[in-house]
This record gives C-alpha cells, structure tokens and sequence, in this order.
C-alpha cells in the first residue's frame, strides 16, 4: 500500500515514515501544503496521511481540494488540533479519522490498515489463494496454515498478486505500490523479491505459482485452478 504523508516536523515525520515502512508501507513524505498537492497530482495512493499546521497554509486547504476533485482516498488527519471544534471541522470537510498528536506509530498503521478495510476500500482482512494466506492486519504468511517467514516487501508483493490473484499485475502497478516516489531502489528490485517470494512459497509446498510474463509483470496462477480460492 502507498501512503502520502504531509507533515513538517522532519524528526516526527522521519519517525512515521521509519515505522510505516516497518510495517509494510510504501511512503512518499511532503513536507508542505503546495509540495502535498503537487504529489497527489503524480501518483495515486490508499491514505492520505495529513498534518494541519503547515508552513505554506492549512492542511485542511488540501483536504478541501481532494474532497472538491471526488477523490475518495481515504484522509486521516494527524495534527496537534485537539479541540472538538478542530475535530468537527476536519471531519465534516471529508476527513475519514483523526488522530491527536502525540501518538505512537503503531496506531497511526493500524488505522491506515482499519481505513482500508472500510467498505468499498481495497482491504480486507485475509487474502487467500489456493493454500497460500496473508493477513493484512498482521502482514503474517501461511501456506497450508503454517506460517512462513516474510519481509515487509515480499508481503506487500504477495498483498497485490494476491488482489489480482489469476491475472497478471503489470511491473509498474507492483512499482506504485511497493516503492516510494523518492525510494532508492536498484533496476532490479522488484525481480529480486519476485525471486525471493517465489522461493519461499515454493519449499512451503505451495499450490500456487509465481509466474513471470515478460515484458509485462507477474501472476499467481493455481496449479490446478478447480482447488483455487480466493478472498
């Protein structure tokens, strides 16, 4: 999942982007108003993490203009806005939570993860196909229930192939959703967690394949599609 986060205080915003990437996020990190829109005019994302007090405006200028274009991307407000008048504000403007700061960072990726299990969202909370399960809550693997062991990216590549389970998901979709904006990554990343998850999934006796169409992206296809399921 990608998250755009717009938050000025560089030590705070480090701390969230750190844990987030923790547990499984792909964030792309703004530090103004004009910065944050210019950033959700490049890239689609699952949340949008929003800070009030910024140094070129309100943030709520920016929740404003997202709800104005029909952009129905989740906003958790994170602010240091307290008051109930605050809270009323940024809700009735199209905020979907709002968090007081301080927080921990665990919470502010549990309701990331609560906002897209929300109906209509692209979350649920198990994700299964032939023997192979990923629960988004805890970004745990199971093949056959036993679990397997997983690194944030490997699962949020199993999370999308798991969502498009028995089609092919095209490179730059998994790029979207895997790797932030500004990320450092190598030509080949994303063929080196392919490798990786399809190593795991196969010694866990997996039912499903991890396959490869070149030139175009990846697929789990069942090996015998009549036992598949997916949720």
């Amino acid at each position: 999942m990608r998250l755009l986060l717009v938050e000025d205080n560089r030590r705070l915003g480090a701390l969230i982007v750190e844990g987030l990437v923790r547990e499984g996020f792909a964030v792309d990190w703004r530090a103004s108003l004009e910065a944050g829109l210019e950033a959700r005019a490049l890239a689609a994302y699952d949340v949008i993490l929003l800070d009030l007090g910024l140094p070129d405006g309100d943030g709520l200028d920016l929740l404003r203009r997202v709800r104005e274009d029909g952009d129905p991307t989740p906003i958790l407000v994170l602010t240091a806005r307290g008051e109930l008048g605050d809270r009323v504000a940024g809700l009735d403007l199209g905020a979907d939570d709002y968090l007081v700061k301080p927080f921990e960072v665990a919470e502010v990726a549990a309701r990331c993860r609560a906002l897209l299990r929300r109906p209509g969202a692209c979350l649920s909370v198990v994700l299964s196909y032939g023997n192979i399960a990923l629960d988004t809550s805890t970004r745990a693997v199971t093949v056959a229930g036993a679990p397997v062991q997983a690194s944030p990216r490997e699962a949020a590549l199993l999370e999308q192939l798991l969502r498009h389970a028995g089609q092919v998901v095209r490179r730059s979709r998994l790029d979207d959703h895997l790797y932030a904006m500004d990320a450092e990554v190598t030509p080949n990343a994303l063929e080196v967690a392919v490798s990786r998850l399809r190593k795991r999934l196969g010694a866990a006796g997996a039912d499903v394949a991890l396959r490869t169409v070149h030139g175009v992206g990846y697929a789990l296809i069942a090996r015998n599609p009549a036992q598949a399921a997916c949720a």
